[in-house]
């Protein structure tokens, strides 16, 4: 699939339902968000990036922390959402721009941080977009991303991407561990610290947050109930669809 081509798959994927990410516990809630908020402290003057803001959770909660959020993301209908709610909530120094995660219009250094969570299995080109990232941010800024993290066991990760991509077209992959601190390392990024989380995806909003057509979620199902006890152990596979994955969080410096 060509870079356009996959642009539109996610562009018409999350354009159609912005505004169930506004309201999804899941992107809504996790401990990470007092993570990113200490790194924040004693910043007042800073710029922060929010990378794939998706509907703009990490930018509400680091928003009275500094001087300036660049809300970005490559859905317009997203951007909307944010600047609304952003207006709601009183958070006046938050802004919008629309652009891939490969090529952000902004100036060298131009950012103090710059923070994505759940965006970077939909892009593209991982090594790209962190490239750009170490570019825009000023010498000693600081990085930090979080997203679904692959176990890295070939069975495992292959029953992950599998029902990742049957629940949303747009996914392009979790990437393990070591990939992560490989790309990171190959871009520029030198990484401070990373821990891994839980997180529990409750089968219907998961799909219905998607829109996930019928036929499609049929077959995430179909698949858990024929995978080995190995896979459903590891993910904790319920009846209902219900799963846990892993979730990695990581500092770097650039």
């Amino acid at each position: 699939m060509t870079s356009t081509a996959h642009t539109q798959v996610v562009q018409k994927q999350f354009g159609e339902q912005a505004s169930a990410y506004l309201s999804s516990a899941v992107h809504a809630q996790g401990s990470e968000f007092a993570l990113l908020q200490a790194e924040l402290a004693g910043q007042g003057a800073a710029r922060l990036l929010d990378l794939g803001c998706g509907a703009g959770h990490v930018s509400f909660h680091v928003a009275a922390l500094v001087k300036e959020v660049v809300a970005y993301d490559l859905s317009q209908q997203m951007l909307d959402v944010v600047a609304g709610a952003a207006v709601e909530r009183g958070l006046d120094n938050i802004r919008t721009v629309h652009g891939a995660a490969e090529r952000l219009p902004f100036a060298d250094g131009e950012f103090d941080f710059v923070f994505s969570r759940y965006s970077a299995h939909h892009w593209s080109d991982l090594g790209l977009a962190l490239r750009e990232v170490r570019r825009v941010l000023k010498p000693g800024g600081v990085a930090a991303f979080v997203d679904v993290l692959s176990p890295g066991s070939p069975l495992l990760d292959t029953y992950l991407q599998t029902v990742e991509v049957l629940r949303d077209t747009s996914h392009v992959r979790d990437y393990s561990a070591a990939e992560w601190m490989q790309q990171l390392s190959e871009s520029g990024l030198h990484v401070r610290s990373s821990l891994r989380q839980r997180l529990r995806l409750e089968y219907t909003s998961w799909v219905e947050r998607m829109r996930t057509p019928e036929v499609l979620r049929a077959a995430v199902l179909a698949l858990q109930k024929a995978m080995g006890q190995e896979v459903r152990d590891y993910y904790d596979i319920q009846a209902d669809g219900t799963f846990s994955a892993d979730v990695l969080v990581v500092f770097a410096e650039r």
